[in-house]
C-alpha cells in the first residue's frame, strides 16, 4: 500500500487542530513552527497541541451534555494532561496505583476517578481506596473478594461497576478487541458470569453495586457496535432489578471511538455517535419501563491522538538489493510500538524545507535491532531526502509516550505543549543517568 502524500492544506482529520503549513516547508502547531520545537527541545519529540485536546474534550462535553465524560488516562497521562484534565470537567479513568499516583499529585478530585482494570493489585485496590475514588469496576470473581477484605467493615462502602463482555464484535484489530467472548476482560452476558457477579457483589456489606460497565475495543468506526452494546447492557439492568429489586443509576459504555491516522481512513465523531446512542438507549430503556442511567463514557484516544505530533531526525538513506529504500530516524519501537505491535499505519512528511520535484516510496525504520522496526512503511517521500532532514510523524498524541519503553537502553523522549505562539516542556527527555539511577548492581 503506498499512501498519498500530503498537500500543502494539512488534514486537520488527522493533523493538530492548529497545524497549518507554511510556504517554506515549515508547520505551525499552536502558532510555534516544528522546526523552532526539534532545535530548541531535540529530536524525537512529541509535540501536544493544548487548545486541540481541550476543543475535543468540549466537544464530548456538548455531544452529551448529560453524560459523565471520563477521560482515559491510559492514552497519555502526565501531571499537565492531568490539569487540563481537571479544568474541563471530565472525570478521570484509570488502571494502576501509577496512573492515580499521577491524580493525586495534582489533587484531582476523587470523586471524579474511576479505576479499573482486569488484573489490578492488592497493591492499586489499597490506592483507590486510600484515594477515595468514585468507582472501582470489578473484572473477575476473586477482585470482588479480594477489594471487600481491603474495604474490611469499618471504613465507608466502595461504590464498584461490574465489568460486562457483552458479546458484540466491534470489527477492530484482534489485539484490541475487548467486547466479545473468549478473551480476558469482564463477565460474560451469555455464560451467566456478569449476572452471578452482580449476585457476589451484592452479597458483600463493604460494597456498594452502583451500575455496570463495558467496553468494545479500540478504533471502531460503527455507531450500530455501541447500539448494540447498550440494548445487551439494559437487558442486564432490567434483569438485575426483576430479581434484586435494585434499579441501578449508572450504565458506563466504555471509549474506543475511531480515530483517522490517514486522510482517507474513517473515524467516529461524538456528535454522529450521541443522538443515535442515546436515542437507541432510551428506547430499550421505554421497553424494559426502567428509568434512564446516567451514562459514563471513557474517550481516551479520540481526545489525545491528533493533538500529538512527533518528530524524528533523518539518520540515513539505504538502497537494498529489491529496491527498496530505507529511512533510518532517530526514534523507532521505542517511542511508538504500535506499527509493530497491530501494523498501525500514520501520515508522515518533510518539515522545514521545499522539496525539488518528485516523489518515491520509501520505508521509514527506526533505530532499533529489530527487523520489525519499522515506523511507516512504502509511503510516498521527496526523492531529494537526505540524512539531517526533519521529518513529522501526525497524530502520535495517544498511546505514543505511555507505551514507549528503553529498549537499547535508548531514553525515552520529551514532550512538548504548544500553544498560543509559546512552548513548554511537560515531561522533560530521559538521560543515561535515568537509565543508570534504577541499576543498583
Amino acid at each position: 500500500m503506498v499512501l498519498t502524500r500530503e498537500k500543502n492544506t494539512l488534514a486537520h482529520a488527522v493533523w493538530p487542530a492548529t497545524a497549518q503549513a507554511t510556504p517554506g516547508g515549515d508547520i505551525l502547531v499552536g502558532g510555534v513552527r516544528l522546526t523552532d520545537l526539534a532545535e530548541r527541545y531535540g529530536t524525537p519529540v512529541h509535540v501536544m497541541d493544548e487548545r486541540d485536546v481541550r476543543q475535543r474534550c468540549r466537544e464530548f462535553r456538548r455531544a452529551f451534555p448529560d453524560a459523565e465524560i471520563a477521560y482515559a488516562g491510559k492514552a497519555f497521562l502526565c501531571r499537565a494532561m492531568a490539569r487540563l484534565i481537571a479544568e474541563e470537567g471530565l472525570t478521570l479513568d484509570v488502571c494502576s496505583a501509577g496512573e492515580l499516583a499521577v491524580a493525586r499529585s495534582v489533587r484531582f478530585p476523587a470523586e471524579r476517578i474511576l479505576m479499573h482494570g482486569n488484573g489490578k493489585t492488592p497493591e492499586d485496590l489499597r490506592a483507590a481506596l486510600s484515594y477515595g475514588v468514585s468507582r472501582i469496576v470489578v473484572d473477575c470473581p476473586s477482585e470482588i473478594t479480594r477489594l471487600a477484605a481491603l474495604v474490611g467493615g469499618d471504613g465507608p462502602a466502595q461504590q464498584v461497576l461490574i465489568r460486562v463482555t457483552p458479546g458484540v464484535d466491534g470489527r477492530t484489530h484482534p489485539a484490541v478487541a475487548t467486547g466479545g467472548e473468549d478473551q480476558k476482560f469482564g463477565f460474560s452476558l451469555t455464560s451467566g458470569a456478569a449476572a452471578e457477579a452482580v449476585r457476589r457483589v451484592l452479597a458483600q456489606p463493604g460494597l456498594v453495586l452502583a451500575g455496570l460497565h463495558c467496553h468494545l475495543g479500540s478504533q471502531i468506526t460503527r455507531v450500530a457496535a455501541y447500539q448494540q452494546a447498550a440494548r445487551r447492557m439494559v437487558d442486564l439492568l432490567a434483569a438485575v432489578r426483576d430479581e434484586h429489586g435494585l434499579a441501578l443509576p449508572r450504565l458506563d459504555l466504555g471509549g474506543g471511538f475511531a480515530v483517522p491516522y490517514l486522510r482517507d481512513q474513517q473515524g467516529l465523531d461524538p456528535l454522529a455517535l450521541a443522538v443515535p446512542l442515546i436515542t437507541e438507549l432510551r428506547s430499550a430503556c421505554d421497553a424494559h419501563r426502567f428509568p434512564m442511567p446516567r451514562v459514563t463514557l471513557e474517550p481516551g484516544r479520540a481526545i489525545s491522538a491528533r493533538a500529538g505530533v512527533t518528530l524524528y531526525r533523518v539518520l540515513g538513506i539505504k538502497h537494498t538489493a529489491t529496491g527498496r529504500v530505507f529511512v533510518t530516524v532517530n526514534g523507532g519501537m521505542s517511542d511508538n510500538p504500535r506499527p509493530s505491535l497491530y501494523g498501525a499505519r500514520y501520515s508522515i512528511r518533510l518539515v522545514g524545507r521545499r522539496p525539488v520535484p518528485g516523489h518515491r516510496s520509501v520505508t521509514v525504520a527506526g533505530r532499533h535491532c529489530e527487523a520489525g522496526d519499522v515506523l511507516v512503511e512504502d509511503v510516498q517521500l521527496p526523492a531529494d531526502l537526505r540524512p539531517g532532514d526533519l521529518l513529522a510523524i501526525a497524530c502520535t498524541g495517544a498511546y505514543h509516550h505511555s507505551m514507549a519503553s528503553n529498549y537499547n537502553l535508548v531514553p525515552r523522549p520529551p514532550v512538548v505543549a504548544v500553544r498560543g505562539g509559546e512552548s513548554r516542556l511537560l515531561i522533560r527527555r530521559e538521560t543515561e543517568a535515568d537509565l543508570l539511577c534504577r541499576d543498583v548492581g
